[in-house]
């Protein structure tokens, strides 16, 4: 309830006057102790004026994004409208080393009327691996999709990606999924990783689905030969071979927008998009870092400057904002 300045003042008087302890008497007319005290003091320091209900006075944050950065963040929205406020925010920091945190592009964007309803729903991956690979080249998932290619059929890209990382180490385009095939897009997987090299104490196990091409005789003869271990995931359990199935989705969003009539020009967009997927895209789980920075082992110093970065960039916003406010004191 909001009492007037007379009313406060005649609230006083009546507790100063009153028989009854402070606390019993504003116990039996409602009022809490601290607001009681709070109109006291008021009282005492300005009189019954200083009762009178303040009016808010808007304050200014001291960690305002100054209006040249806001301006850059929106120009750099419409330059990659592909992109999420998450992944703008890093690039941004990135880029400009001035930090800029996901909520507040989101805002900016927001404003400007910038975001809308995705074209497509994202789904997560599922359930995590049991036992989750601890460095690069532990652990390789591989699998098989398809696409329809006008005039020419089916094709089916073959794909083997370091489940540490998400790196996309091999792939290939093929006409048919037999197990040559998956063979040959692991021999560029070795040759890539320099794997078939070097003497290693351990070679990448395999994680597959249980497709004709990976329950083979001719494929459990190639991974013995090359020392490779093979890992089955539990059949109509897709959630084993998550990682890879979330890259056949994210990849799908973007391939299928178009139509192709020759198997040059998918190969063609598959191989731009995969490179633009291992060193361009910040993925969530891997604390916005590229695969390729997990991949090369460049992450954590990646995430160290980002570090150093925010503190930096919320010093600056914080000298400009006393800065600011001592310049107001100045000339008032």
């Amino acid at each position: 309830m909001r009492y007037s300045a007379s009313e406060k003042h005649e609230i006083i008087r009546l507790v100063e006057s009153s028989s009854l302890s402070v606390r019993q008497t504003l116990r039996r007319l409602d009022i809490h102790r601290s607001t009681f005290y709070n109109w006291l003091h008021r009282f005492q320091d300005n009189g019954i004026d200083g009762l009178e209900d303040r009016k808010p006075t808007p304050t200014v944050a001291w960690n305002q994004i100054p209006q040249d950065h806001r301006d850059a963040i929106i120009e750099l929205a419409l330059d990659k409208p592909e992109l999420s406020p998450r992944e703008l925010a890093v690039r941004y920091t990135d880029q400009q080393a001035y930090f800029v945190s996901e909520s507040t592009v989101y805002r900016l964007l927001k404003a400007q009327d910038l975001i809308t309803s995705p074209a497509y729903i994202l789904v997560q991956a599922g359930d995590t691996f049991q036992h989750p690979s601890k460095h690069v080249n532990e652990l390789w998932q591989t699998d098989f999709t398809y696409f329809k290619i006008i005039g020419w059929g089916w094709y089916y890209l073959s794909t083997v990606l370091d489940d540490y990382s998400r790196f996309i180490i091999a792939w290939r385009l093929c006409a048919g999924m037999g197990a040559s095939d998956v063979a040959d897009t692991l021999d560029d997987a070795l040759t890539f990783t320099g794997l078939d090299q070097v003497k290693v104490r351990h070679r990448p196990r395999l994680l597959s689905d249980n497709g004709p091409c990976y329950i083979s005789g001719e494929l459990s003869d190639y991974l013995e030969d090359k020392g490779m271990a093979h890992t089955r995931g539990r059949p109509y359990h897709p959630q084993t071979q998550g990682k890879i199935e979330r890259w056949h989705r994210s990849m799908k969003n973007q391939i299928l927008l178009n139509n192709y009539y020759l198997p040059g020009e998918l190969q063609k967009h598959l191989q731009r998009f995969i490179s633009y997927y291992n060193h361009e895209r910040y993925h969530e789980s891997l604390d916005n870092l590229t695969p390729a920075d997990v991949y090369y082992g460049r992450g954590q110093e990646i995430l160290d400057q980002r570090a150093a970065i925010k503190l930096s960039t919320l010093a600056m916003r914080r000298k400009m904002h006393y800065d600011n406010q001592n310049n107001l004191n100045l000339m008032s």
